[in-house]
């Protein structure tokens, strides 16, 4: 049985203040023991975090990690500086990266790396976009980028990964693919991951990050092969994100 996990995405956006509101939600109401959850947040409020989370059963996550641990890249983060303060998780090859950054599959793996070097467990993106779907490309898209990082990843490695399925044309945009859209691609990523291990296909989380929102959570988390979300706007309202993580429950 696969823990669901809920994953917040504040992108760049929050503040100190809602940190603030978050944790005092999380510790009035609560949430599902037999659900996991996180928050990834903008670098610097991951201190912040840290302590207003402290005690409760949230888990904290970077946007984005640099390929190398340290030296001359002004501006980036690396891994062992995500988890000195307090990450646990981060994004890697989030569409958002890959279109605005330029990050291709290559770099995408490379950070990923860097992610397990340090410690964290990666959650990694793939995802079509629209003229992708519409020329009946998603499989082989979202495939191909699975398949960029786990064939070069030993099985250990692969094992201490989390996926996330966000259909680019459903970012941000307020269309959601249907539940059955949905589990069709994430049995396809399942069954491509039995190639490599079928011990692992049961075990591996695979996520959902498209949209998701109070309104939709429940009947996109019933689907059988999506154990989880990776929410992006609804992540900012502590009512909705909590609705969310309840659903999952």
């Amino acid at each position: 049985m696969r823990t669901p996990l809920i994953a917040g995405n504040w992108k760049m956006n929050g503040s100190l203040s809602l940190v603030d509101a978050f944790a005092q939600a999380v510790a009035e109401r609560g949430l599902p023991a037999q659900v996991d959850v996180a928050l990834m947040l903008p670098a610097p409020y991951l201190q912040a975090a840290h302590q207003a989370f402290a005690g409760l059963p949230v888990a904290l996550g970077g946007q984005t990690l640099y390929h190398q641990q340290s030296g001359a890249f002004t501006g980036e983060v690396s891994g062992s500086m995500l988890s000195d303060c307090g990450a646990h998780y981060v994004l890697v090859g989030h569409s958002e990266r890959r279109e605005l950054f330029g990050e291709d599959d290559a770099e995408v793996l490379s950070r990923v790396q860097a992610a397990l070097s340090a410690g964290l467990t990666p959650v990694l993106c793939v995802g079509e976009t629209l003229a992708e779907r519409d020329a009946g490309r998603t499989e082989e898209v979202v495939l191909g980028q699975l398949a960029a990082v786990f064939d070069a990843l030993a099985a250990d490695d692969r094992s201490r990964l989390v996926v996330a399925y966000e259909p680019v044309w459903a970012i941000g945009t307020g269309r959601t693919a249907t539940p059955e859209q949905a589990q069709q691609v994430h049995a396809a990523l399942r069954a491509h991951i039995v190639t490599y291990d079928s011990t692992l296909a049961e075990s591996l989380r695979l996520l959902y990050g498209g949209s998701m929102k109070a309104a939709n959570a429940a009947e996109l988390l019933a689907q059988p092969d999506i154990d989880g979300g990776l929410v992006g706007g609804a992540s900012l309202q502590a009512d909705d994100f909590l609705a969310i993580c309840q659903s999952a429950g």
